[in-house]
């Protein structure tokens, strides 16, 4: 499937997007009886995060603005994560850690309420979002109704897979533990989407600790791909599929090769009884499968943020058929409002099949967009093909997003 919004435009499909209720508005949305707790929980909250208190805020619940903005940047349709806070989290649902025993309840009520605001959200605009469903993983029987719900909902964008970082107490991605998960996301064909930041461990709030924060965010992100491949999910359930979002592009064939060079050597490893690496390999063939490689061209795929110009000639060893870009919107790091100048800066002199594929008709099959639903949005507002051939000298100056940094580089991850 291909996308493209006529002869001479592109249907762009962004396939990482964030949005959420105001705080007041997700108490209807909650059970009845949270909302006493609710009400003195609210009512001396303190939101930490600056850019929801602004009046630019409202880009997170007003349906009709963020349709007007993401049209003008030429986006007809959205893959919805999650932004602001939910009922009874101390923070964004995706850098919140894992509650404890006590938080639990309260927490869950609050991630049930926000996936039913996103249901009625994405209705808003039919055909044009899919919302993705959050859980939480202290409960994997509950886990999975919830996924159940929101899919009979119509939150078509799959499920927001929590991490599982040092000290939180859960188990380990690769932990049978999480097999339920995995079974009903391949049943109802949702993907898995694993979203940055969620990941990370707790590091204090020493000056070090936010660039700490920067520079490993990402590779414990990125552990979600090794711990389900070795963890023999993608065996168990060739149907399921995973998605990592917002976590750059470039780091994929490297990392590849590298997991591909352990599992030979462990399994290799593994019928040499009499050498010490042999208990590292034993069982590891027969549990997950195919090497890594293998595993990504058959199950994964990457929400490719504002892919940067010096991942793109990585394309082809990523796979064309696997990467999704995405603006970010509403975050200051996205592109918004200069997609078209992101997509001129990272995607001038590509190949129209291959950019069509990456902009939008890779997005349009791994989330069920209906291209017959959106090429003609496309047609009035999309980025022409010509626009998007034309090389960008010089980024606006005024642009926030990292896609216009100079001196980039593949990262080690």
């Amino acid at each position: 499937m291909t996308a493209g919004g006529g002869d001479d435009r592109y249907t762009v499909i962004s396939a990482d997007c964030h949005a959420g209720a105001d705080l007041p508005d997700y108490k209807p949305y909650l059970e009845r009886r949270y909302h006493d707790e609710f009400d003195s929980w609210a009512a001396t909250y303190v939101n930490p995060y600056e850019d929801l208190l602004t009046d630019c805020a409202d880009r997170n619940w007003d349906s009709e603005r963020r349709l007007a903005e993401l049209e003008a940047d030429g986006i007809v349709a959205e893959v919805v994560f999650p932004n602001t806070v939910p009922p009874f989290f101390p923070s964004g649902s995706l850098t919140a850690p894992a509650p404890t025993a006590a938080d639990f309840e309260l927490r869950w009520a609050g991630l049930r309420a926000h996936n039913r605001w996103l249901a009625d959200f994405c209705a808003a605009a039919p055909g044009r979002r899919a919302g993705v469903c959050q859980i939480l993983l202290n409960d994997v029987e509950e886990a999975v109704k919830e996924i159940r719900r929101a899919v009979r909902a119509g939150l078509k964008g799959g499920v927001l897979l929590p991490g599982t970082p040092p000290g939180s107490g859960l188990p380990e991605l690769y932990s049978l533990a999480y097999d339920p998960i995995w079974a009903v996301c391949a049943e109802l064909d949702v993907p898995v989407n694993h979203h940055a930041g969620s990941a990370s461990p707790p590091l204090g709030d020493e000056p070090a600790a936010r660039a700490v924060f920067m520079v490993e965010t990402t590779w414990f992100s990125h552990r979600a791909l090794w711990h389900l491949v070795f963890g023999g999910a993608f065996r168990r359930h060739p149907g399921l599929r995973l998605v990592l979002t917002e976590q750059g592009s470039g780091w994929i064939p490297g990392v590849l090769d590298m997991l591909d060079y352990y599992h030979g050597r462990l399994v290799r490893a593994a019928t040499k009884r009499a050498t010490a690496e042999s208990k590292f390999g034993a069982g590891l063939a027969e549990h997950m499968g195919g090497a890594p490689s293998e595993v990504w061209r058959d199950n994964c795929y990457v929400g490719a943020s504002f892919m940067r110009p010096h991942e793109v000639p990585l394309r082809h060893r990523i796979g064309i058929d696997k990467i999704m870009w995405g603006s970010d919107y509403p975050h200051d790091e996205g592109t918004h409002p200069y997609s078209r100048e992101a997509l001129r800066f990272a995607y001038a002199g590509v190949p129209r099949k291959e950019a069509a594929a990456m902009l939008g008709g890779n997005a349009a099959r791994v989330y069920g967009f209906d291209l017959g639903v959106l090429d003609p949005v496309a047609a009035k507002v999309g980025p022409t093909v010509a626009e998007l051939a034309e090389p960008l000298a010089e980024p606006p100056e005024d642009a926030t997003s990292p896609v216009f940094a100079r001196g980039a580089s593949v990262r080690v991850w």
